[in-house]
């Protein structure tokens, strides 16, 4: 990895045209959620240090399609909800690690590689693949989007644990939210689901970040097949975009 540029860079001046070529959403947004998803977009661009992967080179385009996806997620939330993400790195494409997990028996540990297009650590960095990230911007439709997966991971990550609650869920909601997302997981992991992917049977978090993903790029869809789901969903990020889903689009 090598550094690309310091906290404190500037934000493009041409950004939200930047906004409007590239993220599709950003059409169907009024003034004043543009203005909220605003207050992330400069947060995240010049208050977090970005990287690129070795031989890449990080371009003001891709920092603001990233950073208005990310603000898209959280323009209902707190100015601070992504106080976890210190870096953010960028990769061109999918990536390949080695990993190692749990084997087959107790005690037993399993190696291998596998393709990554984003990532969400610890206390640690957040990484994107670049065509994966610009290529949901632009087809929301498809219902998959790993800037949304892995942002929402952070949010989950905030009270320290990834459990699929994270902590903003608003307190009179918290018992119907973990009844719901449960009762869902269960028959997703048994059953299968006609949306949802199956990568969210993996665990809680992974099914809070792909249920995210479906929140903000397919409403519609989401809201059909789940609809107690949906609904928990407006209530923790603060916004209904099925509602903006049926706006004429803007081009301004």
């Amino acid at each position: 990895m090598r550094f690309h540029r310091p906290r404190g860079a500037e934000l493009p001046a041409d950004w939200r045209d930047l906004a409007r070529k590239h993220v599709r959403a950003w059409q169907r947004l009024t003034d004043d959620e543009r203005d909220l998803v605003a207050v992330h977009v400069e947060d995240l661009v010049t208050g977090r240090r970005w990287e690129a992967a070795r031989g890449f080179e990080i371009t003001d385009r891709m920092r603001v399609v990233i950073a208005t996806q990310a603000g898209l997620l959280a323009l209902g939330l707190d100015d601070d909800c992504y106080r976890d993400v210190g870096s953010i790195i960028v990769h061109p494409s999918t990536m390949r690690v080695d990993r190692t997990s749990a084997g087959p028996a107790e005690g037993t540990e399993s190696c291998g590689s596998v393709n990554l297009l984003g990532e969400a650590v610890f206390g640690g960095p957040l990484v994107i693949a670049w065509d994966s990230a610009s290529a949901a911007a632009r087809h929301p439709e498809r219902g998959s989007d790993v800037v949304v997966h892995e942002f929402a991971h952070k949010i989950d990550m905030l009270d320290g644990v990834v459990d699929g609650t994270p902590p903003l869920v608003p307190g009179p909601f918290v018992d119907r939210w973990i009844e719901v997302n449960t009762a869902t997981y269960q028959h997703l992991v048994e059953h299968g689901d006609r949306l949802i992917d199956d990568y969210a049977a993996t665990n809680a978090g992974e099914f809070f970040a792909v249920v995210s993903e479906h929140f903000i790029t397919v409403p519609d869809r989401l809201h059909a097949a789940h609809p107690e789901l949906y609904d928990l969903y407006t209530e923790l990020y603060g916004q209904d975009p099925l509602d903006r889903l049926h706006r004429v689009p803007r081009h301004d």
